[in-house]
């Protein structure tokens, strides 16, 4: 029942937009992963240096530790960036870098974005 309700208002909805709305890219096309601001930060960030390290990101994205390193570690697990860990003397090092997929995960989230962009101003 629930579910009709729920279906029925999206209905009502798509029938009320305008024409020029069908031009827009499907907003469930928009890669969630990416559009999250600490992570487009990041991926953004690995997309205009070669590396970074955890302290260089932190810094960069003014964000806390905890923060940082759950988001990291979500685009980690999606494979669009790649994380190495070492050691400087006693004390750890996280680097991480841009992946291919990542590369292209935000190229194509770029163009969305663009695509939305011109619809609106159209």
């Amino acid at each position: 029942m629930a579910g009709r309700a729920v279906g029925s208002r999206q209905s009502a909805v798509r029938s009320r937009q305008s024409p020029a709305s069908s031009h827009q890219p499907p907003v469930g096309s928009l890669d969630r992963l990416i559009h999250e601001r600490l992570r487009l930060g990041i991926v953004s960030a690995l997309a205009v240096n070669e590396r970074l390290t955890f302290n260089d990101l932190k810094r960069l994205l003014e964000t806390t530790d905890g923060n940082l390193s759950v988001h990291a570690r979500k685009l980690e697990d999606a494979e669009y960036i790649a994380v190495e860990k070492s050691f400087a003397g006693r004390v750890p090092r996280t680097e991480y870098r841009l992946t291919a997929a990542g590369k292209r995960a935000l190229e194509k989230y770029l163009a969305h974005m663009e695509a939305l962009i011109k619809a609106v101003r159209d």
